[in-house]
């Protein structure tokens, strides 16, 4: 059984920081990336980032663009978010999940693996 933990969330000020984690155990799949959504109160799912498994290819939403990078460590099968500049409107929980296929990384659809979340607050 694959099991995806998210870690790294809290309290933070605006123009704060945090760096969130995410680290995959349990069964065998084909890890074609991770990825990183995020669902504010009373809203749907978003995409965040991603990153292809190699390495060699990330993707960002436009809204956080130049404001969150995404990195990977393969021999510890983890998953980084690191989010500068945070602002109240990135209030959320995030998830992390695993991309089952080779399509498209900005479609919730490809993702098939996902952890529990991690809230994150961002206050004004």
């Amino acid at each position: 059984q694959v099991r995806l933990v998210e870690s790294g969330g809290g309290l933070v000020q605006a123009g704060g920081s945090l760096r969130l984690s995410c680290a995959a155990s349990g069964g065998a799949f084909t890890n074609y990336g991770r990825g990183w959504f995020r669902q504010p109160p009373g809203k749907e799912r978003e995409f965040v980032a991603a990153i292809r498994w190699t390495g060699d290819s990330t993707y960002y939403a436009d809204s956080v663009k130049g404001r969150f990078t995404i990195s990977r460590d393969g021999a510890k099968n983890t998953v980084y978010l690191q989010m500068n500049s945070l602002a109240p409107e990135d209030t959320a929980v995030y998830y992390c999940a695993a991309l089952i296929s080779s399509g498209n990384y900005y479609y919730i659809s490809n993702y098939g693996y996902w952890g529990q979340g991690t809230q994150v607050t961002v206050s004004s």
